[in-house]
């Protein structure tokens, strides 16, 4: 039986999903949460980074690791890894199975990240006007916020009728110099912030800085022009992205982003109608948040 023709949303589907694969497999280790707390010289429990650099190391396609994948990921020695997994067992933070001679995330941890979430003001007051943005314009709205060097994924809406496949759910991350999402996050920093974690990008990827180096600044300059930086066919040929930072006093920096079929999202459409529009509702989003504050 013939395989059947790859369609423009399988397309992008699959390109999405490989560049978070990409972003995950380009990330040398996550002991790098611990360096950056050393770096700033604040007070720092090491055990506890440690144990958390531990629960970090797991991805939504990786849910199983074993004490050799978490050495490799964390950069932790094994002794010390072996000893930390037990004792997130004994607190309920994993499960283990003795089959696989694995561990995953437990209960634990998604009642925790469910507390981090539940009761933001901000997501509540976005969830509405993405809804009502992505069922307007035929497409996906995210609002991501950053993680050390990633952008992770925190609300998603979708409209019906949006013209491709997302697979950016809920807790997809991708990388910050890398992703318009990012770009947009790190337009809206201060300068010495920036600087410092594109230098963490640097020393973490040295073979594909040029590139990310000029691609961030360029996106960077379109954020202080327009409000909004695009991405139309790089993730993908049919895929097109516009991303708008939105910052509110008390909470951490979020981007909202608009991805859309490169058919739907040309350039003049992005830069006259969906760009505006989309850091128009980031603005009215940043004054609803400080009116409930």
């Amino acid at each position: 039986m013939p395989a059947q023709a790859a369609t423009p949303a399988t397309r992008s589907t699959r390109r999405v999903d490989a560049l978070v694969r990409k972003r995950t497999a380009a990330q040398p280790s996550f002991s790098h949460g611990a360096d950056d707390l050393a770096a700033s010289r604040r007070p720092m429990v090491a055990p506890v980074a440690r144990a958390l650099t531990l629960l970090a190391a797991y991805t939504p396609r990786e849910p199983w690791l074993g004490n050799r994948e978490l050495a490799l990921r964390t950069g932790m020695p094994p002794s010390t890894v072996s000893r930390l997994a037990q004792s997130l067992l004994a607190l309920g933070y994993l499960h283990y199975d003795a089959e696989r001679r694995k561990y995953r995330l437990a209960a634990s941890v998604l009642a925790l990240g469910y507390a981090a979430i539940a009761h933001s003001d901000m997501q509540r007051l976005a969830r509405q006007q993405m809804q009502a943005f992505a069922e307007q314009h035929k497409v996906h709205v995210t609002l991501s916020t950053r993680d050390r060097l990633d952008l992770v994924v925190l609300e998603r809406s979708s409209s019906p009728a949006a013209q491709i496949s997302l697979n950016l759910h809920v807790g997809a991350r991708m990388g910050i110099a890398s992703s318009p999402m990012g770009w947009a996050l790190l337009a809206a920093l201060p300068e010495l912030e920036r600087y410092y974690l594109l230098g963490n990008v640097e020393r973490r990827m040295p073979r594909e800085w040029p590139r990310l180096r000029r691609r961030s600044s360029e996106a960077i300059s379109q954020v202080h022009g327009l409000g909004f930086c695009t991405s139309l066919g790089e993730w993908d040929s049919d895929l097109g992205i516009v991303a708008v930072p939105l910052m509110v006093p008390g909470h951490a920096p979020l981007a909202l982003a608009c991805v859309g079929s490169s058919g739907q999202m040309t350039k003049a459409r992005v830069e006259r109608e969906l760009g505006p529009r989309l850091l128009g509702m980031a603005m009215a989003l940043q004054e609803r948040a400080g009116a409930v504050e």
